[in-house]
């Protein structure tokens, strides 16, 4: 690990202004730490903020749902608004990481952290989010785990979220303070894909800090749950994943929200999937027709195909799961 110098944020202005200076913002540090060990990040400043009023929990006056920057997965995931009225969210919690990485990652540096391609880890690969104009090792290497949609010539890896897809999925807002104020982003443009410029992941400008992701309010009543397909059930990212939010209302699919993950350079919003279903009456016959869609646009690499066939499976299941509690 490359020598850094360490800086405590006393608010989030004061935050700000070190970032400005070009500090990186550390909380729970599961990512960034583990990055700056294997010496893929070599940040020359840290600004601590994981003491800063970003902790809290609360419903929007519109009945929406706004989860502070600094709230602990694992807090999030039990809290009783967040179960309650939109459990997708707790369920994509509870099925990332370990319990112990939970309690200690924030939901502001989960939808930051960056991929787990191994390309990108190892230091001796060409990876051009890591080293732009080097080139992509995975593309012609080994490339299971990597991505089949949103991908570009530069870069192929996934966005490794599970909570980013539900808050992709319900569409989601991240809140911003920088040094020309606050703003808002649409989640959907929030996360960036690669295209020329894969080592610009995010739409922040310099210095900015996220404050909170508020989901908006959704027409009740919404059932809502995320499915993660993986290798093996224990602490493993997503080969494909599915989070679906439906408001069935005199029996007719009157609002679709749906997205996926593990397949896409971010989490994958599935707008064809939800035309094919709203004005419809559910059905098995719906559920396989729509998760057809999953896979449009999709650009499979040697070793992942089997992507295409499972996403579309991914998102079948996980329809009739929730279209059958509605």
């Amino acid at each position: 690990m490359y020598p850094f110098t360490y800086i405590q944020a006393d608010s989030p202005r004061d935050a700000v202004n070190s970032g400005r200076r070009g500090g990186r913002y550390i909380a729970g540090g599961t990512t960034l730490v583990d990055l700056m060990r294997e010496t893929v990040e070599r940040p020359e400043t840290l600004v601590d903020i994981s003491g800063l009023p970003l902790h809290e929990v609360t419903v929007t006056s519109r009945g929406g749902l706004r989860i502070g920057a600094l709230v602990s997965m694992s807090d999030a995931a039990a809290h009783p608004k967040v179960r309650g009225l939109f459990p997708v969210v707790s369920e994509a919690l509870e099925l990332s990481a370990s319990a112990q990485l939970r309690n200690m990652a924030t939901i502001g540096g989960n939808i930051m952290q960056r991929t787990r391609c191994t390309y990108f880890r190892d230091l001796t690969a060409d990876c051009n989010k890591r080293e732009p104009g080097s080139g992509c090792s995975a593309r012609e290497g080994f490339n299971r785990t990597h991505a089949i949609l949103g991908t570009s010539e530069s870069c192929v890896a996934t966005h490794p979220s599970d909570v980013a897809v539900a808050f992709a999925a319900l569409e989601a807002r991240v809140y911003l303070l920088g040094p020309d104020g606050e703003r808002t982003v649409p989640f959907a443009d929030f996360l960036l894909r690669p295209g020329s410029t894969p080592g610009r992941e995010q739409a922040l400008k310099r210095g900015e800090l996220i404050t909170s992701v508020e989901i908006p309010a959704l027409p009740r009543p919404l059932k809502s749950g995320y499915l993660k397909v993986r290798d093996r059930q224990s602490y493993e990212f997503a080969l494909t994943s599915a989070a679906v939010a439906l408001h069935i209302s005199g029996g007719v699919i009157r609002e679709a929200k749906v997205a996926a993950g593990g397949v896409g350079t971010v989490p994958w919003k599935l707008p064809a999937v939800e035309r094919a279903l709203v004005g419809k009456r559910p059905s098995d016959r719906l559920w396989a027709e729509a998760a057809a869609h999953a896979t449009d646009g999709a650009r499979p690499l040697q070793h992942n195909r089997f992507k295409v066939d499972l996403l579309q499976r991914t998102v079948e299941r996980q329809l009739r799961t929730v279209g059958d509690k509605a």
